[in-house]
């Protein structure tokens, strides 16, 4: 992790990563449906993934992956694990940011809940 001099904090490549490789998973919390109305106007909000019906909040360093409209790698929701793992979609080069589409799908270029920095 480090700073992107564009968006705050991101995740870079420490080697060279080929296409479909497997980044990492991490652990979730999982926040029930109920439980995330409360916490709808947090800060939070702003790094929850979809768990199904609920929601999920990604440890160790899933929540600091950047946003991209064109990402370098995506993830899966890893249910019967309790973790979100990140693969990637194309071949990184060492010390290149690793980016997500925040919608799931790396070719979704629907509009987010916040302006996107091109």
């Amino acid at each position: 992790m480090k700073n992107t001099q564009k968006y705050g904090r991101g995740i870079f490549a420490v080697r060279n990563i080929k296409k479909g490789e497997f980044i990492e998973g991490v652990p979730v919390i999982v926040i029930p449906k109920t439980e995330w109305e409360r916490m709808r106007g947090s800060i939070l909000s702003n790094y929850i993934f979809r768990w199904g019906e609920d929601k999920a909040l990604a440890l160790g360093y899933g929540s600091i992956y950047n946003h991209s409209y064109s990402p370098n790698a995506r993830y899966h929701t890893n249910i019967e694990n309790q973790s979100i793992d990140f693969y990637a979609w194309k071949d990184i080069q060492e010390n290149v940011e690793i980016t997500v589409n925040y919608n799931g799908d790396p070719e979704d270029q629907s509009p987010l809940w916040f302006e996107v920095i091109q």
